[in-house]
């Protein structure tokens, strides 16, 4: 009961303190930037894929989705409240902070068109000369050097490949991982490949080298085997 007692209050204390802070924080991350994204820039193809890859039942649930097959523990509400409410995220305990606020925070005070778009300006996507890129839009313009709107869809699905792990999949510093990863996901989005499992975030096995580039716990193979065609060559 006391432990029941302090967890209830401490959920209180984190909820009551992030809706405080919210109105500024959305004030902050609507600031418009360079190469910033409006929802109605992704075309219809290119939410279908990123919420297959990223956020798969993204448009059913409040902030917590631990049951889809390829969601992972992570929704796109909670990597959208991990960029704008902590400096910097560290795994642990935070977890259960972070599921509070894309739960009871970020989700109520935003339409799912609204959280996307947010998501899409604040994404981390690496870096280049030493800086970090944040957005798909400046992706567009650092890795490939021209619009966002000009992208193929190829382009489109590389960027989109580096969401999970940047620095591994990063599409000039690890052009032959990202592409491999990049092909995964095409399986994905044409509906050639079904996740497995909650964490089959990578759509079969990978092999030891790339695994070594991954957080801790964050990649499990799937069970009964991946498909030659998933595997790499």
């Amino acid at each position: 009961m006391v432990l029941l007692g302090a967890l209830a209050a401490y959920s209180f204390a984190v909820v009551a303190g992030a809706r405080a802070g919210t109105p500024e924080i959305l004030r902050q991350a609507r600031q418009p930037g360079p190469y910033s994204l409006i929802f109605e820039d992704l075309s219809d193809w290119q939410k279908q894929a990123l919420l297959a890859v990223e956020d798969p039942n993204y448009t059913r649930h409040h902030g917590i989705d631990l049951e889809t097959p390829g969601a992972g523990i992570t929704t796109i509400t909670q990597g959208l409240a991990k960029r704008l409410y902590f400096h910097p995220f560290k795994p642990g305990f935070r977890k259960l902070k972070l599921m509070l606020i894309a739960r009871y925070v970020l989700d109520p005070a935003l339409s799912k068109d609204e959280q996307l778009e947010l998501f899409l300006n604040h994404v981390y996507l690496g870096t280049s000369a030493g800086k970090p890129v944040i957005g798909l839009g400046a992706a567009a313009r650092e890795y490939y050097h021209k619009p966002f709107q000009d992208l193929d869809g190829q382009e489109y699905l590389s960027l989109v490949a580096m969401i999970i792990a940047p620095n591994t999949f990063h599409v000039l510093q690890h052009p032959e991982t990202n592409a491999e990863r990049t092909r995964r996901i095409q399986k994905v989005v044409s509906g050639e490949y079904k996740p497995r499992s909650l964490m089959d975030l990578y759509y079969g096995e990978l092999d030891p080298e790339t695994q070594k580039g991954l957080a801790p716990a964050s990649y499990f193979p799937p069970r009964g085997g991946a498909p030659d065609t998933n595997t790499k060559e």
